[in-house]
């Protein structure tokens, strides 16, 4: 018993019931009316939150941090222009001590920040600082702040300098060393022996000494949200590539092939074969190098 043939030979089922040659005469139209609009509106919203997220919104946000401001290190703003101040600083290391503790009634992302050129090392003979922004009684340039390393404590009066020693600004003791991991400085959680004896002898309150100050800052550059906009950032940063690569390459090379095998279909087969053994090679010669030297 045969079975039918449409679908090879183009006879097709009429709106009718009977059979005729490769012509469909169902009244096709939008019936989902409800759904349309439903779709039409969420593309429209999707339109308007892209719009202000590009007119509003500051990509840089994924890669740098903030200072206590709220302004992305790495970018110019209206009073203050940290373009080359890349790298975010906590100045208080009470403050990421306590952020790491179960506890803690203090978050790393509350502690108080600025933006760096550099991340500041310890004196080995002094005690150094490190400074807040130079505003109201400090008559200080920025570019003058970032020559002397961001420490102006001998211009303090003395009711700031008892404020600094109780840590809280506008100068704070550079205690421990610190390494940029992901535009961050990440406190080393080994005190500067001599730093930490100068800050005893003015008077300073106690600095606390744990692994905790380490981790906390590490858990927060390490998270999953943090992880996630450095992928975005990474792909913000490469768009070019990918529309290139990704896109444009392949359509061009897909379209060489399908002319391939429409006036080479013959010898196509054999031509794949060799192309993807030789593309093998190749890789595995690459590997083998790159692993051997």
């Amino acid at each position: 018993m045969r079975g039918p043939l449409g679908a090879v030979i183009g006879r097709y089922t009429s709106s009718d019931g009977s059979d005729k040659d490769g012509i469909i005469k169902h009244n096709r139209k939008c019936r989902d009316i409800t759904f349309l609009v439903i779709f039409i509106a969420f593309w429209v919203s999707m339109i308007v939150n892209s719009s202000f997220g590009f007119k509003q919104g500051n990509p840089l946000r994924l890669t740098y941090g903030l200072d206590y401001e709220g302004n992305v290190c790495g970018s110019s703003h209206r009073h203050r222009d940290l373009t080359q101040l890349e790298l975010r600083y906590w100045l208080n290391p009470n403050q990421v001590y306590e952020s790491g503790l179960k506890d803690g009634e203090t978050t790393l992302a509350n502690a108080r920040t600025i933006c760096l050129l550099d991340c500041p090392e310890p004196s080995d003979d002094t005690l150094s600082w490190v400074c807040d922004y130079p505003d109201g009684e400090i008559r200080l340039k920025m570019d003058d702040w970032i020559d002397r390393n961001y420490d102006y404590f001998e211009f303090l009066t003395p009711e700031m300098r008892n404020s600094s020693l109780q840590l809280q600004g506008p100068c704070y003791p550079l205690i421990f060393s610190s390494v940029n991991v992901y535009w961050s400085c990440q406190y080393i959680a080994r005190a500067s022996n001599s730093s930490l004896r100068h800050w005893e002898q003015m008077g300073g309150v106690s600095i606390q000494e744990d692994m905790i100050i380490d981790k906390s800052i590490r858990r927060s550059v390490n998270s999953r949200a943090s992880v996630l906009k450095r992928y975005v950032a990474d792909v913000g940063k490469s768009w070019p590539v990918l529309i290139v690569c990704g896109g444009l390459v392949p359509l061009f090379l897909s379209i060489v092939w399908l002319l391939l095998i429409r006036h080479f279909v013959a010898a196509m087969p054999w031509i794949t074969v060799v192309l993807f053994n030789t593309l093998l090679i190749s890789v595995t010669i690459f590997y083998y190098l790159k692993g051997w030297f």
